[in-house]
C-alpha cells in the first residue's frame, strides 16, 4: 500500500512539474513581445503630458484625447504639473489599470527609466510625444517636429532682420545679441540650440554678432522648465550688466512663453518706444499671446507648430501599433536615446512675423477675432 501511494504522490509531483514547465514556456514565448497579444481597436489610452502652464500642452492633450475617442479608443489625460514625481506617478496608475498604450511627453526625459521597464514588463508599447525620452530601450516611436529646423528658422530670422547676409569680417556693421535656450532636462533644447547656432555662429567668428554677456554656450543659456519669469530674471541681469549706454539688437529666445519674460525685462529697462525700439526677439510655437504682441510689434517672429497635426500623427501611430500595423515613420537615424535608435515622424514647422499671421487664420489655428 505504502509502495502504490509513493507511485502516486511521485507521479503527481511529475505531473505538476509539466504543467508548470508548460505554463513557464507559454509565458517567456508572450514576453518575447512588448505589445499585447490582443490586437484590435478598444479600451484605453493614456496620455501623459507635462504641464498645463502652456496653452500648446492644454491644445495637444485635448486634441489627443478627442482624436483616439473617435479613433474607437477611451483616453486617460494626465497633467504632470512640471513635477516628475507626478508624472511619474500618473504612469504607474495607467500601467496598474492595464492601458493599451501610454503616449508620453516628458518632462524631464531621462527620469522614465524605472516606470517604464514596468510598462514593458505588461507589455504596454510607449509613444515619445514632442519630447525624446531618454536612457531606455522601453520607448517604441517619437512624434514630434523637425526640432534642429525650428533652431535654424530662428536663427535665420534674426540675420534677415539685421540685415546679414554673409559673414564677414571686414563688414563695418556690428549688432548685439543675446541668447536664450529651453530647459536642461528637455532633450529638444540641444535640437533647438543647435540648429539656431548653424546659422549664428559664423558671424560670432567674423564679430558681426557679438554678445556682450559672453554667454554663448548653451548651458549658459538654458531656462529651467522653460519658465518665463526665470527668463525675466535673466535678462534683466543682462541688460544692467552690459547694456548700459548699448542697446541690444537681437534676443534668440527659443519659447513665446520665454519671449514674453524677455520682453517684458526689455520694457521694464525703457525699450518700446520708438527713440528706443525693441529688438528682434524670435519664438516658438505661435500661442496666443506671443502672436497678438507680434500683431502689436512686439514680439517679433514665433514658429508654428500646428499641434493638431502632431496630435493626429501620434493617434495614428498608436493606431497603427495597437492594431497590429507598422506606424509610419520618416526618420530611422537622429534620434538616438542612449539606448536605442528611436524611428521617428517628423513634422515640418513654419516661421510666422508680422507679415503672414494670417497663415494661423487660414489654418483655422486663430480666428481673426481672437487675433485683435
Amino acid at each position: 500500500m505504502r509502495t502504490r501511494r509513493r507511485r502516486v504522490a511521485a507521479c503527481a509531483v511529475l505531473a505538476a512539474a509539466l504543467v508548470a514547465g508548460l505554463t513557464s514556456c507559454g509565458q517567456e514565448a508572450r514576453g518575447g513581445s512588448r505589445y499585447q497579444p490582443d490586437k484590435g481597436k478598444g479600451g484605453t489610452v493614456g496620455i501623459a503630458m507635462p504641464t498645463k502652464s502652456s496653452e500648446r500642452w492644454i491644445a495637444d492633450g485635448k486634441n489627443m484625447a478627442e482624436q483616439f475617442r473617435k479613433a474607437g479608443y477611451k483616453a486617460d489625460l494626465q497633467y504632470g504639473d512640471d513635477k516628475v514625481e507626478n508624472q511619474v506617478a500618473q504612469l504607474e496608475n495607467m500601467i496598474t489599470k492595464g492601458h493599451r498604450l501610454l503616449v508620453v511627453a516628458a518632462i524631464d526625459g531621462s527620469a522614465l527609466t524605472h516606470v517604464l521597464t514596468r510598462a514593458a514588463e505588461a507589455h504596454i508599447p510607449v509613444i515619445s510625444y514632442d519630447r525624446l525620452i531618454l536612457g531606455t530601450e522601453n520607448v517604441d516611436y517619437y512624434a514630434s517636429f523637425d526640432n534642429e529646423r525650428v533652431g535654424e528658422l530662428q536663427g535665420q530670422y534674426i540675420l534677415d532682420r539685421l540685415g546679414l547676409k554673409k559673414p564677414d569680417a571686414d563688414a563695418d556693421e556690428r549688432h548685439t545679441i543675446e541668447l536664450f535656450a529651453g530647459s536642461p532636462d528637455d532633450n529638444n533644447t540641444k535640437y533647438f540650440w543647435n540648429g539656431a547656432m548653424k546659422k549664428l555662429k559664423p558671424y560670432f567668428k567674423t564679430g558681426q554678432l557679438v554678445v556682450r554677456s559672453k554667454q554663448t554656450k548653451m548651458n549658459q543659456a538654458t531656462t529651467l522648465r522653460w519658465d518665463g519669469g526665470t527668463a525675466q530674471k535673466r535678462m534683466d541681469d543682462l541688460l544692467s550688466k552690459n547694456y548700459g549706454s548699448t542697446d541690444v539688437d537681437a534676443v534668440l529666445s527659443p519659447y513665446d512663453g520665454i519671449s514674453i519674460g524677455i520682453i517684458s525685462a526689455l520694457k521694464s529697462a525703457g525699450y518700446g518706444t520708438k527713440r528706443h525700439p525693441l529688438p528682434v526677439v524670435t519664438g516658438q510655437d505661435a500661442e496666443l499671446a506671443s502672436v497678438k504682441s507680434i500683431v502689436a510689434g512686439e514680439q517679433t517672429q514665433t514658429v508654428f507648430k500646428d499641434t493638431r497635426k502632431l496630435a493626429k500623427q501620434a493617434v495614428q501611430m498608436s493606431d497603427a501599433v495597437l492594431t497590429g500595423k507598422k506606424p509610419e515613420v520618416n526618420n530611422t537615424t537622429d534620434y538616438d536615446n542612449g539606448k536605442k535608435i528611436v524611428p521617428a515622424y517628423l513634422l515640418k514647422p513654419v516661421s510666422v512675423d508680422k507679415k503672414n499671421t494670417q497663415l494661423l487664420v487660414d489654418e483655422g489655428y486663430f480666428t481673426k477675432e481672437q487675433l485683435r
